[in-house]
């Protein structure tokens, strides 16, 4: 069992609101998490799983059964499954509005998840369980893989490498044919898995939805719909570029990048770390791979964006508390990095004083008196906690 980085502030979080919600892609790990949880909370409990038939069942009459477990934690595992629970929640929340009443886990952010967040609001705290992050297993396993296979469990964990790529081949297809359909992005799998693949192609490239819709011969919106259902089941992410009051003419459209490198390689038919660091998609990999861990990581209190300007000014993440830059980081696979002329001025543009390049193996040094070079390693346990 490998602790989970959340599972302490879950557990602070229960004994202050009625709801908890764990959000998450599947086979992150959620129902396991909400089951170390059970052992550690006062209340007793019990545990629903709405792919279970006779589970599901249950839900038909859901407000006589769930009002007869007042006094226990009732957990609901893919409570997607029923949305029509949210709205008896929140009913059931205000005639008894206790601490800890209800555990709720679902694959889908609230904006997928109908009324989610309206019938809840002010009764729920939402938490997202990713899958593992690079903390909680590097006394495990070394970067190299986490980094190839990912951090979904049950191909990280596993010692029979075949498998690991097996599963995540599995588990795209079943993304792709069974999941997105059930959220409700109903539409041709054949073009789903495509459009994926387009973007694995393109990790972190400016998203151009009319590019996409050409080459797959869908409608503009169609494929702007294809990139919200991918984001809200915790697939892909959009990283925004940052906006401030400069004469320079800014990059309005988001960077695209697929959440799990594991998926992203196997998108991509890579079969392994050797010939990942052979292929030209090393570089967007590894970015991808850096700011995933770090969105992950960082300080609640701080945003990341991305900075370029119409001339090619560009820096990889701008990180930013109440809107304003307080640092930027250049991701860079390479182990002889140098200041770029992007990333001075990007500093000077936005009067940054703390700069980093972010390597996978590097030692850590300084470049000049505001610029360090670091491996990422060094950067998420000694300088990403300094970000606040």
């Amino acid at each position: 069992m490998i602790k989970r980085r959340l599972t302490e502030n879950i557990l602070k979080l229960y004994k202050h609101f009625p709801v908890i919600s764990i959000l998450g892609p599947r086979q992150s790990g959620k129902t396991t998490l909400a089951k170390e949880l059970r052992k550690q909370i006062a209340r007793k409990s019990i545990m629903l799983d709405m792919e279970n038939p006779d589970d599901y069942l249950k839900m038909d009459n859901a407000g006589i059964y769930l009002r007869s477990f007042i006094e226990y934690t009732v957990i609901i595992d893919e409570i997607q499954k029923r949305p029509e629970l949210f709205q008896l929640l929140r009913v059931l929340v205000d005639e008894n509005r206790k601490a800890g009443r209800f555990i709720i886990l679902g694959s889908a952010n609230p904006g997928i998840i109908k009324g989610a967040s309206e019938s809840l609001a002010g009764r729920v705290a939402f938490i997202e369980l990713n899958p593992f992050d690079y903390v909680e297993i590097n006394d495990k396993y070394n970067l190299k893989h986490h980094w190839f296979y990912g951090g979904f469990p049950r191909s990280l964990l596993n010692r029979n490498r075949p498998f690991s790529l097996k599963w995540l081949d599995d588990f795209i297809t079943t993304y792709i044919e069974r999941d997105l359909p059930e959220f409700g992005l109903v539409t041709s799998s054949q073009n789903l898995r495509r459009f994926w693949t387009m973007m694995a192609n393109s990790q972190g490239g400016i998203f151009n939805a009319s590019l996409f819709a050409k080459s797959l011969g869908i409608s503009h919106p169609t494929v702007t719909r294809y990139l919200d259902f991918l984001e809200g089941s915790f697939m892909a992410r959009k990283l925004y570029p940052y906006f401030t009051n400069i004469k320079k003419r800014l990059v309005k459209s988001p960077k695209v990048y697929i959440r799990d490198p594991g998926i992203l390689h196997r998108l991509l038919r890579i079969n392994n770390y050797r010939e990942l660091i052979g292929n030209l998609i090393a570089g967007p990999s590894w970015e991808g791979y850096v700011i995933e861990q770090v969105n992950n990581l960082k300080n609640d209190n701080i945003e990341i964006y991305f900075y370029r300007t119409k001339d090619g000014t560009e820096c990889d993440m701008i990180f930013t508390k109440s809107l304003m830059p307080v640092a930027c980081a250049e991701i860079k696979f390479t182990s002889t990095p140098n200041i770029s002329k992007s990333l001075k001025i990007t500093m000077d543009d936005l009067k940054i004083e703390k700069g980093f390049i972010i390597t996978p193996f590097t030692d850590d040094y300084p470049l000049s008196k505001k610029v360090k070079v670091c491996n990422f390693t060094v950067f998420i346990s000694k300088y990403l906690s300094e970000i606040k």
